[in-house]
């Protein structure tokens, strides 16, 4: 590999398949690129559109690593959220888990499925109709939904319903204009 005595913007590398793998140096490519001493190129260029960007990758770096450690632990984020959310507020339906966490009902499905064979739900028939099936929290579900530290998407949503509406407003318009501009078709990642 070559070492190139270049200067990149270190918070975008990851989006450009970089991989980080020293205090000054990063994989990208056939390449080590290393940034010069004295620190990160582009902390001194202030910007609204770089800070902007700087404070989506803080967020975005949270959440994964939140995630992460979550997996590590032997759950899943959408799992945890499952969890927390059937502790909050009592048996659902799988559609309602779904509707709950913006995924397809086949995804919703599998979710549900895991969880159950690891052993943090059970699938009850409803007395009243016996075509509708809750899925209700076990021993251990109950365990791990009030021991797991909340943090990253189950802390945004318990907390974000706490907000006066102005403010959601506001961040759901910030968000709109975020998805807008990366071209996402939000559709495609239900």
């Amino acid at each position: 590999m070559k070492a190139v005595g270049l200067t990149v913007l270190v918070d975008l590398l990851p989006y450009f398949g970089a991989e980080y793998f020293g205090t000054e140096c990063f994989k990208l490519g056939g390449f080590v690129v290393c940034v010069p001493e004295g620190g990160r190129m582009g902390r001194e260029i202030q910007s609204p559109a770089l800070d902007v960007i700087q404070k989506f990758l803080v967020l975005y770096r949270y959440v994964r690593r939140y995630g992460r450690r979550a997996h590590c632990e032997g759950i899943r984020g959408r799992e945890l959220s499952t969890l927390r959310y059937l502790h909050e507020v009592g048996p659902l339906t799988v559609g309602q888990i779904t509707a709950y966490l913006f995924m397809s009902a086949s995804s919703g499905s599998e979710l549900v499925s895991r969880m159950e064979d690891a052993g943090y739900v059970t699938r009850r028939r409803s007395t009243d109709d016996c075509r509708v099936v809750f899925v209700e929290l076990t021993a251990k579900g109950q365990q791990v939904a009030a021991e797991t530290p909340l943090g990253g998407i189950p802390l945004l949503r318990e907390r974000v319903t706490s907000l006066p509406p102005d403010k959601l407003d506001y961040i759901d318009q910030a968000f709109e204009t975020l998805i807008a501009i990366m071209e996402i078709d939000p559709h495609e990642f239900q």
